[in-house]
């Protein structure tokens, strides 16, 4: 059995994992999904503090974090012994780097040819209906100004194996835009999976087979460039 503890991104709502988190279990593993700060005052001590609390009791879990969560997983892991990182459609920081530096500092706005971020079709084109409407009901959320403000804490990735995975048909993060980045950043060639860049809602099972196919007793790790 392993404990997964899955980390959502920039809207920090565990809802995000809800599709996930019955069938991890249906497998006989354990999976908690983590609810973030919503407060503007929350930085990486508060955000890292929401994610330690769920892994109490839990230990050497797997963390499993989407997109933004990139920034905060690594944080956590210098923190508390984990067995592995998996990371998914990921943000991949450097040493000093804030969250709002990263999208110039790795040309995203070139790699997606200057499209404009449309809601639905970058991150809902694949994503059941009755599923987008209901994560479009509610009030949006989003990261804190403070934590897209701070500078990333760690001097280096943390020595953990990590893996990554990346949807094929991700339209907010492009296939090739992170295969460059998590090679020139981690030292990692990144695997590919199906799916769009909220892939836990819109192919769960698909997700699930491959979190759970993860040697996390194996010692591969990542190589901080």
């Amino acid at each position: 059995m392993t404990d997964f503890v899955l980390i959502p991104g920039a809207d920090g709502q565990a809802w995000y994992w809800h599709r996930v988190v019955p069938l991890l279990r249906e497998r006989g593993h354990d999976a908690i999904a983590v609810d973030l700060p919503q407060s503007d005052d929350a930085g990486y001590d508060e955000y890292a503090e929401a994610v330690l609390r769920a892994t109490a009791g839990r230990p050497n879990p797997v963390l499993v974090a989407q997109s933004l969560a990139g920034f905060l997983a690594p944080v956590v892991a210098a923190r508390t012994p984990v067995d592995r990182l998996v990371l998914v459609n990921a943000m991949v920081p450097a040493p000093g780097e804030t969250a709002g530096q990263w999208w110039a500092n790795v040309g995203h706005a070139e790699a997606r040819a200057g499209k404009d971020f449309d809601l639905l079709d970058d991150f809902f084109h694949d994503v059941p209906a009755d599923v987008t409407a209901e994560a479009t009901a509610g009030t949006p959320t989003g990261p804190s100004e403070t934590l897209f403000a701070q500078p990333w804490p760690l001097d280096a990735w943390p020595d953990v194996p990590t893996t990554f995975l990346q949807g094929t048909d991700d339209r907010f993060f492009p296939l090739e835009f992170q295969r460059r980045i998590v090679r020139q950043r981690l030292g990692l060639d990144l695997e590919e999976i199906p799916g769009g860049h909220l892939v836990a809602l819109s192919r769960p099972e698909s997700l699930v087979d491959r979190l759970t196919s993860v040697d996390h007793t194996g010692r591969h790790r990542s190589t901080y460039m």
